[in-house]
């Protein structure tokens, strides 16, 4: 994939890209939007633990489709305060240290989610070599 950055607009305010150029017969990976709920069904508190737990079990998805988080090409979070932002960015920054093409990012506040506990929401689309 390509990261898009052009000339002429504002860069990115943190680790993502603009926009995304897949290649010819990429094979999409779309997720649902995983929120912040252990195996065990239990929900940690905070909005950062929350994140982490989002993008561990995105990553067990990515496998399941033979893929891995350098071929996200979108991320699109939610959170439910704005106070949840700092903490989410710092654990999505956490997991794409490693990742050279930034995927494309939106970040959008709600005003909830199914039950109270839950924070954030995330969800992905990746591309796989065609």
């Amino acid at each position: 994939m390509t990261p898009l950055e052009p000339t002429g607009i504002a860069p990115p305010f943190a680790r993502y890209s603009h926009g995304v150029l897949l290649p010819q017969g990429a094979r999409l990976i779309a997720t649902s939007g995983q929120l912040g709920v252990a195996a065990d069904g239990t929900v940690p508190t905070g909005a950062k633990a929350q994140a982490q737990l989002c993008f561990a079990n995105l990553d067990a998805i990515l496998a399941a489709a033979g893929a891995d988080r350098t071929h996200v090409v979108r991320i699109n979070a939610f959170v439910t305060d704005r106070t949840h932002m700092a903490d989410y960015m710092a654990a999505r920054d956490d997991w794409l240290a490693d990742v050279t093409a930034l995927p494309a990012s939106t970040l959008m506040i709600v005003s909830g989610f199914t039950r109270p506990e839950f924070k954030v929401e995330i969800e992905l689309l990746a591309a796989l070599p065609g």
